[in-house]
């Protein structure tokens, strides 16, 4: 298919509504695959603890991307880039839901992981640009069509759970349909023109330094990250091992929370203007240990989907919160702190979910939830750090799910 042929196929949306429309896409392709985790789990024929080693292959390769790909990137252009992207990522979750130990797991999900950190960077960047273009801010708005495609993908999952579909099947489909929704959301797509930078920060090195009010912002949003990291990749394993839930209620609280989060961050930016960074973080941490806990106690599946959406709300806007503090700190480039937080969030978003199965391989799967309650408490005691910052929000990247 040429590029003149994919323009004619593809609808023609104001700038703001395709940087949406890429959002969900990157969060739709590789949001199937863990509604259907608890399935693929038994599938794979993987303990927890083998699982869990097995998933951090896509936050490495994340990572690598992320560090290293910044000029391959520009080279091959924004347009491409979110052409090709959303289909590949589909794929290669599609390809992983056949492995059959965890090194094969880890490898097939390294090319996913080093697709998704550059369409992590492609659309932050659109994000960020067309925010300069229109004069308005896009930024949390377009982080909740992540959550929303994500939301999208987890309602195909409990759709195809309920329906008896093999998960198999299911990812192999998301592939075309991927595809179509691409084409005919992105193909008049046109990159933004480059912000005009009024200062003059070089570029962050590879690996920045934290330094004590970075690590401050880290446990800030630590449990936000380790949280939804939780929700993403263990919920279905916990609604059927602790609640004895069908595969597809298992789908549902993967759903649910995505669907929280999706319309939290919708409605952020407004709160955090009329009430300040710390309020809002702090309102948001005793959400999330509310969820936390009833997801940790619940008896049955119904208050542990309340405690999925609770967590959802929880883990909304906190990382775009510290994000936005740490560029507006003044001890060093703004660009060399958003990185410092950036790639120490990104190690323990990697440790994660090797540690949490481990938690449940030989705790049970309640207490990779309940681990979580310590973190929170450590982010309470963190708030502090977002004063260092002035009372704007989320103009700033996340890592993928948050």
């Amino acid at each position: 298919m040429t590029q003149s042929s994919i323009r004619r196929l593809g609808l023609q949306l104001p700038a703001h509504r395709r940087v949406f429309a890429a959002f969900f896409l990157y969060a739709f392709g590789l949001g199937g695959f863990f509604p259907r985790l608890g399935e693929l789990q038994r599938l794979m024929g993987l303990s927890e603890g083998q699982l869990g080693l097995g998933l951090i292959g896509a936050a490495v390769g994340t990572l690598i991307s992320l560090t290293f790909a910044g000029r391959l990137i520009e080279h091959i252009g924004h347009r491409r880039m979110l052409l090709a992207v959303p289909t590949l990522v589909p794929f290669w979750y599609a390809v992983a839901a056949h492995a059959q130990g965890p090194l094969s797991l880890f490898l097939t999900l390294l090319p996913a992981g080093l697709l998704i950190g550059a369409i992590e960077v492609v659309v932050n960047l659109e994000a960020d640009r067309v925010e300069q273009v229109e004069g308005r801010r896009l930024m949390n708005r377009a982080h909740a069509f992540w959550s929303f495609g994500f939301f999208g993908a987890g309602l195909l999952g409990v759709l195809a759970a309920r329906l008896g579909i093999n998960p198999h099947w299911q990812l192999a489909l998301m592939v075309p349909l991927a595809l179509v929704l691409t084409v005919l959301l992105l193909g008049g797509f046109d990159a933004a023109p480059a912000r005009s930078h009024a200062n003059s920060d070089a570029a962050p090195p590879h690996f920045a330094k934290p330094t004590a009010g970075i690590m401050g912002l880290v446990a800030l949003s630590l449990s936000a990250l380790v949280l939804e990291g939780a929700g993403i990749d263990w919920s279905a394993i916990y609604m059927r091992d602790a609640m004895h839930a069908p595969p597809y209620l298992g789908a549902l609280a993967v759903a649910t929370g995505a669907f929280a989060q999706a319309v939290t961050r919708y409605l952020a930016d407004s709160h955090v203007e009329r009430h300040s960074p710390l309020v809002v973080a702090r309102i948001l941490l005793l959400v999330l240990a509310g969820g936390n806990l009833l997801v940790f106690f619940a008896p049955n599946a119904v208050l542990a989907l309340l405690g999925f959406a609770l967590m959802g709300v929880g883990t909304s806007v906190l990382f775009p919160l510290a994000m936005s503090a740490a560029a507006q700190r003044t001890d060093r480039p703004a660009a060399t702190n958003v990185a410092a937080l950036a790639q120490t969030a990104f190690v323990a978003f990697m440790l994660a979910p090797p540690a949490l199965g481990f938690v449940a391989e030989h705790f049970g799967i309640r207490w990779s939830f309940g681990v979580g309650l310590p973190l929170v408490l450590l982010s309470l005691s963190a708030c502090r750090t977002l004063a260092a910052g002035s009372a704007r929000s989320g103009a700033t990247p996340r890592p993928p799910g948050t």
